[in-house]
């Protein structure tokens, strides 16, 4: 059984990648969730909709013992099983201007983007590389690429992990592996639904915010056979937001 594993993928963005997964690969669909169990089972009842199937695996990716306990039980159940593609999703956002920032919300924002990439990532790459093939898809932001003044900490966590694809993406390229990195800019989801959107959208040559949809067509793309000769890129999908 191939598998696809989605962090963060009860809702947003996370959720709009694993139903388009069961949509569009036969891949058994992975929904981690850290504490929402309603809205990741609400996904789960998507993905099945889709006539794909999968479960639910809970665990915080900031933390190094979960995320190892979790999965270790995973292939324990599954010794037959592959997880050849890791959507590293989950992320938070604790936004403040930076000469005021607890430390609490920096070490917080850090852990879950950054380490939660090297926690889930870091485990399953020597699978991933005795495989033989894989795809592994970082979620960063325009935030990471451009920086963005009240996030500092969130710019400073996405943006290292930009570089951490490019540099990633060499080690394992030989072994038919992909590592890219979607930089999505203002997109409809739970993380924007206090921002102004009517003033924001000014910023936006394409005058609207994205659709998680759109996000999720995208991974799918990187996902897929099709995309074989593309890696340690940053695609940046935010309606033309700085160019």
């Amino acid at each position: 059984m191939k598998s696809a594993l989605i962090t963060g993928g009860s809702r947003g963005i996370g959720r709009a990648i694993c139903v388009k997964l069961a949509q569009d690969s036969d891949y058994y669909i992975l929904i981690n969730y850290k504490s929402n169990k309603k809205a990741a089972e609400e996904t789960l009842k998507l993905v099945k909709e889709q006539g794909a199937n999968g479960e639910l695996i809970p665990f915080d990716v900031a933390n190094f013992e979960e995320v190892k306990n979790e999965l270790d039980k995973w292939h324990k159940n599954n010794p037959n099983s592959i997880i050849e593609v890791i959507i590293n999703n989950a992320g938070i956002t604790k936004d403040g201007l930076f000469m005021w920032m607890p430390k609490q919300d920096w070490d917080t924002v850090i852990n879950t983007s950054l380490n939660g990439f090297f926690n889930v990532t870091n485990y399953l790459i020597q699978k991933i590389l005795r495989n033989r093939y894989g795809r592994i898809i970082n979620m960063v932001s325009v935030s990471g690429v451009k920086g963005t003044a009240g996030q500092v900490n969130y710019s400073a966590a996405k943006g290292a992990i930009v570089a951490a694809t490019k540099a990633l993406a060499q080690e394992v390229a030989k072994r038919k592996i992909t590592v890219n990195a979607v930089a999505p800019g203002f997109i409809k989801s739970d993380m924007t639904a206090d921002l102004d959107e009517n003033e924001l959208k000014k910023m936006i040559p394409i005058n609207r915010f994205g659709e998680a949809d759109e996000v999720a067509d995208l991974v799918s793309f990187l996902v897929s056979k099709k995309a074989s000769y593309i890696t340690g890129e940053i695609i940046n999908i935010n309606g033309g937001i700085y160019s």
